[in-house]
Parts: C-alpha cells; structure tokens; sequence
C-alpha cells in the first residue's frame, strides 16, 4: 500500500468522514480531512474578528495561520496556535458559518495548495505513516486529488443524511440548516453531488459503517491489486453509519 491516495467526496451526512478514518486506520495510512482545514481558518477569522464577507482579509488570515495538522486515523488533530482545537472547530457556530471561508474562491485556492501539499508529502512518505493518505472532502476527487489512486463519491437521501447528524444529539433545525444550508451554499463552487469520470459511486444509505468500510477496501482490492480487504478488525460497534 505505499504511496497510495485514495480520495473520498460526497455531500454532509454521507458517512465519507467515519468511512475514510476507518479505511485509513485499517489500511495503516494517514488521515486527512480536507474540511478541518476550512472550519479551523473560519475559527481563526472568527476569533480575530475578520469581517468574513472581506476577501482578501480571509484569504490574509488563511495564508498566515498557525495551524498544525495531526493525521493519525486513531486520533486526528487541528492545533492553531498551539492549542488544539479539534473540538472547537465542530461547533454549531463554526459550522454554520463555515461557508463564507469555503465559498471565498481566494481563500478557497490557498487552502486548496495547502491540501495537495499534505497528500504529496504522504504519498511520497513524508511522515510517521509514510503509507500514503485517505482524503476526504468536497472537492477532493475533482479539484485537489483528480489523480487519486481510487476515488470515490459518497452518497446518500437526503433525509437519511440529516437524520444521521440529528442522532447525534442536536437540535434538529441546526442540523438541517448545517447539512443541507451548507451543501446548497458549497454547490456554488464546488461539484460534490454527480460523480466525474472515472470517480466510483458508493450510495450508503442503506449500508452499515462495516459494509461501507468494506466496500472501499475491496474497490481498493479492485484497483490496486493489492490484499487491500485484510486489514485489521474494525474497532466500530454503531450499527449504522454516522
């Protein structure tokens, strides 16, 4: 499995977050979470009170931002200025607010760059995993990673995606507005509904978190040739995906 990048996309609530770092984990492979990269500059921005409708300020903010990536599957991590802010960058207000950074095509470019140069130094075994990289996002398969070893689009209804985040304890209008407001705004700019060429489709809608784990380890099988499909036992006991 050296070297390999395997690219995953698809709207919120699909699954493709929980798939791809437990594909990652199994695979020994680093895990990358392209949007991390667009919550932390928002909280950044937010923090230092970035008018966000201002591009160029973003785009300024991103561009300097103190921000150091942790990409173990086991235990991913966002430090921004030495405080780890992996929690933070999951709140109801960042996420509704995340699309003003992400819908900036400025800022959108230089966290763009900033992405193909983590997957490269991974694929070439930049790091401690020095395997290659699971990366997921919306834009990762078309724009950041078009040349992905095995990519994939990760779908699902509608109401199941939303029903998925709502099982995590949130209020039910937030959830919606976060999965569905934001998939609207993103649509914008970026493609993440209709699979491209040569991107494989995987609909998990009715699938478990260990039938959708499996499914990408054997296009993995499929792709590369390698035993991709052994790999370690999966440390997941949610019946469904979340």
């Amino acid at each position: 499995m050296t070297g390999i990048s395997i690219a995953i996309d698809g709207p919120a609530g699909t699954g493709k977050s929980t798939v791809a770092r437990e594909v990652a984990r199994r695979l020994r492979l680093a895990y990358f979470d392209t949007g991390a990269t667009y919550r932390v500059a928002t909280l950044w921005c937010m923090r230092e009170g970035v008018d966000l409708a201002n591009q160029d300020d973003v785009t300024a903010m991103v561009e300097t931002m103190n921000v150091r990536l942790v990409l173990d599957p086991r235990n991913p991590r966002v430090v921004l200025e030495d405080e780890d802010v992996s929690s933070l960058i999951r709140t109801d207000s960042v996420a509704l607010t995340v699309s003003k950074v992400a819908t900036n095509l400025e800022a959108r470019a230089a966290l763009g760059r900033w992405q193909r140069e983590i997957i490269a130094s991974e694929v070439a075994g930049g790091s401690s995993e020095g395997r290659g990289i699971v990366s997921e996002g919306r834009d990762i398969t078309t724009v950041i990673a078009p040349d992905a070893d095995v990519r994939i689009l990760m779908t699902a209804d509608e109401e199941i995606r939303v029903a998925r985040r709502a099982g995590e304890g949130a209020d039910l209008a937030t959830v919606r507005e976060a999965v569905l407001g934001r998939d609207r705004k993103d649509a914008t700019v970026v493609s993440f509904h209709t699979a491209a060429d040569g991107v494989h489709t995987l609909d998990t809608s009715d699938l478990t978190i260990e039938e959708a784990v499996q499914a990408v380890l054997d296009l993995v099988t499929e792709v590369r040739g390698d035993d991709a499909g052994e790999g370690g036992a999966s440390s997941l006991e949610e019946p469904g995906i979340e």
